[in-house]
């Protein structure tokens, strides 16, 4: 495995109002896999040890990113219906800015209404619903296709 040179910056925790972001795992980069850094958080309740769900955030754009998306989240069941995933979302910005991305790519299954729902709500535009290419590692675990959607992100 051969890691990509890269810099993780210091968002351990990230607080917001409702959520907070605790650090999990910073994943380096895999050359050979062409895998890009991420950040892997818990959704905690703020300023609780309650987490109600995942996200993460993938540094950089190339095929995997595309049809996999630079954001993937999910919330426990009985927290859905609170736009935590979006919350969530908007907490992450700080770090893809200090990482000097300004736009984000998430991609969701065409019948994941709640998802799709997020990405409406960050006001993310619609590219494409895509066939995913057969050697795609969500196609050979049974998904094919994806709804993909850029979000615009500033300060």
């Amino acid at each position: 495995m051969k890691q990509q040179a890269f810099e993780f910056f210091p968002f351990d925790t990230i607080k917001g109002e409702e959520i907070d972001l605790l650090i999990e795992r910073k994943v380096p980069g895999d050359v050979d896999k062409n895998y890009v850094p991420a950040y892997w958080y818990a959704i905690n309740l703020s300023g609780t040890n309650q987490t109600i769900g995942t996200i993460d955030l993938r540094i950089g754009t190339n095929s995997r990113t595309y049809y996999g998306g630079n954001i993937g989240y999910a919330i426990d069941t009985k927290y859905r219906g609170n736009h935590y995933a979006a919350k969530a979302c908007h907490l992450l910005k700080q770090v893809a800015l200090a990482h000097g991305m300004h736009e984000i790519i998430i991609t969701c299954n065409p019948d994941n209404i709640a998802s799709n729902k997020t990405c409406i709500r960050l006001s993310a535009e619609l590219l494409e619903v895509v066939d995913l290419p057969i050697d795609n590692d969500m196609y050979l675990e049974g998904e094919f296709q994806k709804c993909i959607y850029k979000w615009r992100i500033s300060s």
